[in-house]
């Protein structure tokens, strides 16, 4: 039973990242980057092809060597995802990689040298339409951006990436995202928001270095959230210490919160106390497991006892409530005679998720036939 979120989001200009637009009315595209060897193909392939069946939206890759550029070329050829190429400083691997069919180019123009180096990268991206993103970060701020503010600020960000836009914008450039991330939420909140004033291109999100996978988890949904609650945000990466795949995942959570995106099953789970009449923690975490592969969006809800029960599931798709022994069912908000043995819910649960979500696909491709 998702709900349009009441969130207004910016307005932005739109382009197009291989075949998924970024900005305007597009959802917001949710991405992770690959921590293999780029030039181990077959280990890259496998981790890109992980992160698609998970979801992700767009993938990055690092292209830090002109091997890496070569590697870059075969795995091109074996995954679907569109790819963005992260580069640093060397214009001529932008070059290779644009050659090599790269759907957004990761490069700073104003951290590339020579004029004559910045139009050939942009002058490359134009010919093939190839959108560039510019990504400021608080640990790598230009020098004397250092010495001016002593130390990263919001205004400090905005104005290391205002001097890449400018350049863009006098080489009549315009396809391009921008990122101002920072490991310091109130740091990149700020930057961000000040940005968001500046320009009209679509802008990625990200707290970057978040941490490990709690830590990290938790302060970027905190950071994240707070800029998609203001309506700011195109794209977004969650940046863990961990597998990329959980990356997605979260980043798909704090959509799902916001109810800015739905992908798969929300679930509805209480804390659990003494009056659960079943195990509430592991059959969620079971059926979490179980039905990852699940993409419909819907609502499930599981609590452990009357007092909250009927509530949450009277607007949930699918709904548990605990009593003893067998526990109340309930299906598009309404009560079933049939009830649940609390014994082996897990499987009984499962069943019939499965089911709810497969009559949902059927009717959501009805609904597109008559259109």
């Amino acid at each position: 039973m998702f709900k349009e979120s009441p969130i207004v989001r910016r307005k932005s200009r739109q382009i197009m990242v291989g075949n998924v637009p970024v900005g305007g009315d597009a959802p917001i595209s949710v991405q992770s980057m690959t921590n293999t060897l780029t030039t181990d193909v077959d280990a890259t392939v496998a981790q890109i092809r992980a992160l698609e069946n998970v979801g992700a939206d767009i993938v990055r890759v690092s292209v830090p060597t002109m091997d890496a550029a070569e590697a870059f070329k075969e795995i091109k050829k074996q995954v679907n995802v569109p790819l963005v190429t992260d580069i640093h400083f060397d214009y001529r691997i932008a070059l290779k990689v644009a050659e090599y069919g790269a759907d957004c180019l990761r490069i700073n123009p104003g951290n590339i040298g020579k004029e004559e180096r910045v139009r050939a990268v942009v002058e490359s991206a134009r010919d093939k339409n190839i959108p560039i993103r510019i990504g400021v970060n608080g640990g790598s701020l230009e020098r004397d951006l250092q010495e001016k503010y002593g130390e990263p600020t919001p205004e400090a960000l905005l104005e290391s990436a205002m001097r890449h836009v400018e350049i863009l914008d006098r080489l009549n450039f315009h396809d391009f995202k921008v990122s101002v991330k920072a490991s310091d939420v109130f740091l990149a909140v700020g930057a961000y928001r000040l940005l968001a004033k500046q320009i009209d291109n679509p802008l990625h999100l990200g707290i970057t270095e978040a941490g490990g996978f709690r830590s990290g988890s938790v302060k970027s949904a905190v950071g994240l959230g707070m800029l998609l609650a203001e309506g700011i945000g195109d794209t977004l990466r969650v940046s863990l210490a961990a597998d990329p795949v959980e990356e997605i995942k979260v980043g798909f959570d704090i959509l799902k919160s916001l109810k800015l995106r739905s992908r798969g099953i929300n679930f509805i789970a209480c804390p659990s106390c003494s009056r659960q009449e079943f195990d509430v923690i592991n059959t969620v975490n079971a059926l979490e497991e179980r039905l990852e592969d699940i993409i419909t969006p819907m609502d499930v809800s599981i609590i452990g006892c009357i007092v909250n029960g009927p509530g949450e599931a009277t607007v949930s798709d699918l709904g548990l409530t605990g009593s003893s022994k067998k526990s109340g069912f309930y299906l598009d908000g309404e009560r079933q005679k049939e009830r649940i043995d609390n014994h082996d819910m897990v499987d009984q649960l499962e069943a019939k998720i499965r089911a709810k979500a497969s009559q949902m696909e059927q009717e959501r491709i009805n609904v597109k036939e008559v259109e």
